[in-house]
């Protein structure tokens, strides 16, 4: 319970909120940083700051980085935002939801022309609003601006007096499949996020913070916490008794039982493998993360949260299986397909994909399990703090022993490049954290039920 001298999670939200839309006004910056850690709110902030804007005749802008985030944020302002007219520009080769099409207070159009004059509130990827020209408003709104190369905010910085920037620093950079190596410590390096960039050539840019995550449970904050998100501490806006996890009780325990009632317990699970280098089609590992998923529904799991004070029984979409690599993705569905129809419905995918989602259970196939290297690619913190940071109740990781030692064979000795900016975390150290805090939740999965290593 929130000490009474404290203000509670929602009070600090709101202050928070507050502060930034009360500032938005009389900016004298050209640009305005909120940072938000998982699950903070960052589309209701979006929101409420357009609607805050929306007060003159000219509409807001509002940028997102993919199709889907646009069609969600669409979708929001539909909800929650009636009175707000809400427009979604949109490329000619994108085929938009049904649901928004049919929606009587959404404007869907491919040329500006055929919106601005009719719309509050106008929605498109960074990539569409790249191609208008011969237009400027006094603000725009740009959400997921940690996933924007900085080169692409060069494209669009014409169309906006103003911005303000939403985004959570700890999820994946940028990418690209070419080489960007001669970029690297350039201060206006294509290859940095928007905000990062921004931010190392406007250093009195003000930057808020979302104080609390409304997704995330107690029982994850600190880990994740201290893992990613060094200079953005937050807390968790549920209290312990508010999530549970709960099955029928079995006489006979698998030790897969055992790691769907620790994580249960505690919110976290380490379902270890034997040691084994098997590099990213590990079948076993497969086996095992399908095994779990289908544990869980055949034991009839029980949630409750704040939404759900009664109860909810687990249902197939309410669990996530999370990879690195999109060729492992592919050959767990194809198990599923084949193997688990039961399983029919769970979301499988990269951690690229998963970024924004949220579920009740994520499965998480560790990025360096079975690996006989630690690359950049499975180093990198962003793609382990999204897969263990979309969870609700709890995460289980499923992974090969011997990553503390791989991790100790392959120190982190990436080239240093001065005038590099970026809030991410340090990939090696982030995995021997979140290591070290498996280590106390970790299921031998040959071992016999009830001895738990660690």
């Amino acid at each position: 319970m929130t000490p009474p001298h404290q203000p509670s999670p929602q009070q600090q939200m709101d202050q928070a909120a507050h502060a930034i839309l009360e500032q938005l006004p009389t900016l004298t910056h050209r640009g305005l940083v909120v940072d938000s850690p998982p699950g903070a709110g960052k589309s209701t902030l979006v929101a409420q700051a357009a609607d805050a804007l929306a007060q003159s005749s000219a509409p807001r802008v509002v940028i997102t980085q993919t199709n889907s985030q646009v069609d969600h944020l669409v979708r929001r302002f539909a909800q929650h935002h009636p009175h707000l007219r809400t427009a979604r520009l949109t490329a000619t080769d994108h085929t938009v939801p049904h649901d928004l099409q049919a929606h009587p207070g959404i404007r869907i159009g491919t040329r500006i022309e055929a919106l601005e004059k009719t719309a509050d509130v106008i929605v498109g990827t960074a990539m569409k609003w790249a191609t208008v020209t011969d237009r400027r408003w006094p603000w725009a709104i740009i959400d997921e601006a940690y996933q924007m190369r900085s080169d692409t905010l060069l494209w669009i910085a014409g169309i906006f007096d103003r911005a303000l920037f939403v985004g959570d620093p700890g999820q994946l950079d940028p990418f690209s499949e070419v080489e960007t190596d001669r970029f690297h410590g350039l201060s206006h390096d294509p290859m940095n996020s928007a905000v990062a960039v921004l931010l190392a050539n406007n250093r009195d840019l003000p930057v808020h913070s979302l104080p609390v995550s409304w997704r995330l449970p107690p029982s994850a904050v600190p880990p994740i916490s201290n893992a990613f998100y060094p200079s953005t501490p937050f807390h968790a806006g549920s209290r312990e008794a508010d999530r549970t996890l709960t099955f029928s009780p079995l006489d006979i325990r698998t030790p897969t039982d055992e790691v769907i009632e620790h994580a249960a317990r505690t919110g976290w699970a380490l379902f270890e493998l034997p040691a084994r280098i098997t590099g990213r089609r590990d079948i076993e590992a497969f086996q095992a993360v399908l095994g779990i998923a289908e544990r869980l529904l055949t034991r009839r799991a029980i949630t409750t949260c704040e939404e759900n004070p009664q109860g909810h029984i687990l249902q197939p979409g309410d669990i996530a299986i999370g990879t690195a690599h999109r060729s492992q993705a592919h050959d767990i569905r194809a198990l599923l397909t084949r193997h688990y129809p039961q399983l029919h419905g769970i979301t499988v995918d990269t951690a690229n994909r998963l970024q924004g989602c949220e579920f009740r259970i994520t499965i998480v196939l560790h990025p360096l399990s079975g690996r006989g290297d630690a690359s950049a690619f499975h180093l990198e913190a962003g793609r382990l703090c999204v897969l263990t940071s979309r969870h609700r109740h709890a995460c289980i990781v499923v992974a090969r022993a011997g990553i503390a030692e791989l991790l100790d064979a392959h120190p982190s000795n990436d080239p240093v490049h001065p005038g590099a900016a970026s809030k991410v975390a340090d990939g090696w150290e982030a995995n021997h954290a979140v290591l070290a805090h498996l280590t106390e939740h970790t299921i031998n999965a040959q071992a016999r039920p009830g001895r738990r290593r660690g």
